[in-house]
């Protein structure tokens, strides 16, 4: 038994002890993390100053030169190997580049390039070095992160890229109906907190926005990656990632430092005249399900009906491809154009002006297809001796080859042959119908190797710019020189396609493309959902669109910079709404096209669209960031139209500023929401900005 003293002071002993014993789990503790935390500190350098990159991690984190973070991303997420190197000397660059490389996976060069005291850039370039590693790296698209736009249109047909979802896919062109990409892309990504991505076009390109199953945030991943068909000509043997970001302390200084420069240049008068007719006058396009429903009597009565509206001005004429008997005749059928060249003439002194749609497929029916087989003019199979023609489908062909404008003689044959035509029938100008990557041959090869199918495009609209007039082109990779317009993608005659058209307009304006020809007023096919896509490829509404769609569709395009017909407001037989579209035309020509023609000047110089998101008329307003339903004419004109069926109400956000509205002429303070703004069914919600002091 323990004397009493000891029991007494027992329970002191064992507190010190425990006391003892907690200091020194501290201290061991407090050391641990310093040796984690020295140690992050030295797999975390910085690099040229604004670059944080853990290299056994490979997070990196880069800030602007305000110290904010702009970008995060994880880099070369499928090396599957932590223990870095630098590079042998043999493998080190002597232009500032940094140099890391995982053992037999890949090897990173870093660079930093400054374009302006502002705009700082580094080149990010991956170089696989073993099969099997397919250079990847993925940025952070969480909120924190900021808002995310560019590249293209999506499947999903939104303008915030984090909205989208889906695996990876070849960067190329499609149809949404069936890929992940549209008809119009760029190389070219930006957030909201001013990064922007922009990757080398020798790069084999796959893209996907998906969350990341490990940190669950939604993160924009980039891939280097050969296949069979997109990617098959392999400009290196194992694929590179090559591409660079930006930066800045505001979004849309960087896009407009980014934005291509002097589109007018080498634009000629008459060239100039295009573009303004295209602003101030409809595009009329006559178009049918098949050959035999289009026929010359149909083109003139056409015509004789648009005139009989009486306040629409006569504008373009857009024939479709069936004015050949067979595509790819380049000659005008005889059978059911018997008089075209007199029909032209009258359509001529009516104010038209007349478009021929051509497309560098042809038909194995044409009579020019043997001739094209036989000197060589078309894309032939990969793995052939050059002799046997690839062939493909596109919209009403079922087997036709397509004109390889990589061989020096294809262009001086097919140009001779437009030039033969447009002498013969004195019509304006040619629309190229070039379809998608995937329209390709799957097998296919060119006389010049190809980094992906849709450097076609670009052989093909370059070859012709500078020999005869092109009106416009329905697919593209780069520009094509002033004044040549773009088409969006054709969207089906339904809600869901009216409330494509904003976010699609606002992607291909950031991206690049400021001369745009939206989709038909109603829509450009009639929805199929549930049984196949049986209209979709012709192009054609085989009835009127839904009387209320095609209303509030033909408000939303009096503020687009062209307005598009394939039905006429008097196909209905409604006079409240010819009363409308007539108010929608007054509209047009006394607000809407002096502000698209102020515009032009800004995108030719500075390469900025006529039609803008919010944000980049306050890109420091977190509220202009999430809008998607509303857009501007260059500062001017802030646009909210209704997109859903049955609705006669919407919330509306004004920038900073003074804005005047449109339906009931008052002034309203900017940087707010206008909740539950009504809007009647022969009405659109603008407001033009007025001087800040403006008051009544």
């Amino acid at each position: 038994m323990l004397p009493a003293t000891l029991r007494k002071n027992q329970p002191t002993e064992y507190k010190v002890r425990i006391f003892v014993g907690f200091l020194f789990l501290v201290v061991v503790f407090l050391v641990g993390l310093a040796y984690v935390l020295y140690h992050q500190k030295l797999l975390q350098r910085a690099y040229f100053e604004k670059i944080k990159f853990n290299k056994a991690k490979r997070e990196m984190k880069i800030f602007n030169i305000a110290g904010d973070i702009v970008i995060r991303g994880n880099l070369g997420t499928t090396i599957g190997y932590d223990k870095v190197h630098p590079c042998l000397p043999s493998d080190t660059r002597q232009d500032g580049s940094i140099c890391f490389e995982w053992m037999e996976r890949s090897r990173l060069y870093m660079q930093l390039y400054e374009l302006d005291s502002e705009i700082q850039c580094y080149n990010l370039q991956w170089m696989g070095l073993s099969t099997g590693v397919d250079p990847t790296d993925c940025f952070d698209m969480s909120p924190a992160s900021g808002y995310w736009y560019g590249g293209g249109q999506l499947a999903e047909s939104t303008f915030q890229l984090g909205k989208a979802n889906h695996d990876f896919a070849p960067f190329v062109t499609g149809k949404i109906e069936t890929n992940r990409w549209g008809n119009i892309l760029k190389r070219y990504f930006i957030n909201s907190r001013g990064a922007a991505i922009v990757i080398d076009n020798s790069t084999p390109l796959y893209v996907s926005i998906r969350n990341n199953t490990v940190n669950n945030k939604k993160e924009l991943c980039l891939k280097a990656k050969y296949d069979d068909f997109t990617f098959v000509n392999r400009i290196t043997p194992l694929p590179q990632l090559n591409y660079s970001i930006c930066t800045a302390t505001n979004m849309t200084k960087l896009h407009s430092f980014m934005a291509e420069k002097k589109l007018w240049d080498g634009l000629r008068p008459e060239e100039s005249n295009i573009i303004h007719s295209l602003l101030t006058e409809p595009l009329w396009e006559i178009t049918a399900a098949t050959k035999h429903d289009f026929f010359e009597e149909a083109v003139s009565n056409y015509t004789y009906d648009v005139i009989g509206l009486g306040f629409l001005k006569q504008g373009h004429v857009l024939l479709n491809e069936f004015w050949q008997e067979h595509i790819g005749d380049f000659t005008v059928d005889e059978e059911r154009f018997p008089k075209f060249q007199e029909t032209i003439e009258i359509m001529h002194r009516r104010g038209f002006r007349i478009v021929f749609t051509i497309q560098p497929f042809i038909s194995t029916e044409s009579k020019n297809f043997a001739e094209a087989v036989k000197k060589r003019l078309l894309v032939s199979e990969r793995f052939s001796d050059r002799r046997i023609p690839a062939l493909t489908r596109y919209k009403s062909l079922q087997s036709a080859g397509v004109l390889d404008m990589t061989n020096n003689n294809t262009v001086p044959w097919l140009v001779d042959k437009l030039k033969t035509l447009l002498s013969t029938f004195k019509f304006d100008a040619y629309y190229l119908d070039l379809g998608v990557a995937y329209n390709m041959p799957h097998y296919y090869q060119c006389e010049k190797p190809l980094i992906n199918p849709d450097q076609y495009k670009t052989y093909f609209i370059n070859s012709l710019q500078n020999t005869v007039n092109i009106f416009g082109v329905n697919s593209a990779i780069e520009r094509p020189k002033t004044p040549t317009f773009v088409s969006l993608p054709m969207f089906e005659s339904s809600w869901n396609g009216l409330r494509k058209v904003i976010p699609t307009v606002l992607t291909y304006g950031l991206v690049g493309y400021p001369f745009l020809i939206p989709g038909a007023v109603g829509g450009d096919y009639q929805s199929t959902e549930g049984i196949g896509d049986t209209s979709f490829n012709s192009s054609f509404i085989m009835k009127l669109p839904d009387k209320d769609l095609y209303i509030r569709w033909l408000q939303l395009a009096t503020f687009l910079p062209v307005i598009h017909f394939t039905h006429s407001p008097n196909n209905y037989g409604d006079d409240s709404l010819l009363e409308m579209a007539k108010e929608m035309t007054l509209l047009r020509q006394q607000t809407v096209t002096p502000a698209l023609k102020k515009y032009v000047g800004v995108a030719l110089e500075y390469g900025m669209p006529l039609v803008r998101p919010l944000w980049m008329l306050d890109a420091n307003d977190a509220s202009c960031h999430a809008v998607t339903d509303e857009f501007s004419i260059g500062d001017d004109i802030i646009v909210a139209p209704i997109l859903h069926a049955g609705v006669k109400e919407r919330d509306v956000y004004l920038p900073a500023g003074v804005w005047k509205d449109g339906i009931d002429k008052s002034l309203r303070k900017g940087s707010r929401w206008i909740h539950d703004y009504r809007v009647e069914q022969d009405q659109i919600a603008y407001f033009i900005k007025m001087p800040d002091d403006t008051r009544f």
